[in-house]
């Protein structure tokens, strides 16, 4: 089991975040880039490409709640276009101005106080990351596995993709079981690589076979 942790680490343990150029911090401007990060990973498009349009939005200066909002609608729409999301953009730049708005409107930007507001209870957490354009139950698993890396209050949060990609390589489902694996500081890269696992059956298969097939 430990080979197979190891191996999984290595090869697919980038978080999203760190994929979208994301340094994560427990700090606003970092918060808030994961929480647009969670809105474009939501729609149906691959991660390959939410991970691209939300750097083209940061680099455009969207990097920020008062940045995003300062960006016109069409300015979003562009960036959006440059990374290739373009199935969803124009009713996705809409959403992202309107959490940048509620952004800046009720928490001044800094989502710590989200998790202040929340008692860094989870479940209270979840309904308040709810109100934000966009974000789901699916965005709230997204950012939820994310900012467990600099929230410990959250950890281990281990939901239902990252439970099906430990079930495809032998290894436990019970959360903390399955955290115990891991330092906590890596229980975040753990559950970003089993989200892989789980949606490549050739990358579950390349792990469990220590590489043998060639990838």
């Amino acid at each position: 089991m430990d080979a197979v942790v190891k191996r999984l680490l290595r090869e697919a343990g980038q978080t999203y975040a760190e994929e979208a150029g994301i340094p994560l911090k427990d700090q606003p401007s970092a918060l808030f880039k994961l929480l647009v990060l969670s809105n474009l990973l939501s729609a149906r498009i691959t991660a390959q490409i939410a991970v691209a349009a939300a750097r083209e939005l940061f680099e455009a200066g969207g990097g920020t709640a008062r940045g995003l909002e300062r960006m016109s609608w069409q300015e979003r729409v562009d960036a959006l276009g440059r990374g290739h999301y373009v199935r969803y953009d124009e009713s996705t730049s809409t959403r992202l101005g309107g959490t940048a708005e509620l952004a800046q409107r009720k928490y001044g930007g800094d989502l710590r106080r989200l998790a202040r507001d929340s008692g860094r209870d989870p479940e209270r957490a979840a309904e308040m990351l709810r109100e934000f354009p966009g974000i789901g139950p699916t965005g709230v698993d997204i950012f939820f596995r994310e900012a467990q890396a600099v929230w410990p209050w959250l950890r281990p949060y281990i939901d239902e993709q990252v439970r099906k990609g430990a079930e495809r390589l032998g290894l436990p489902t019970d959360p903390k079981e399955l955290a115990g694996l891991v330092p906590d500081k890596d229980v975040a890269r753990l559950s970003a690589a089993l989200v892989r696992v789980a949606r490549d059956k050739k990358l579950a298969d390349s792990i469990k076979n220590g590489g043998k097939d060639g990838r």
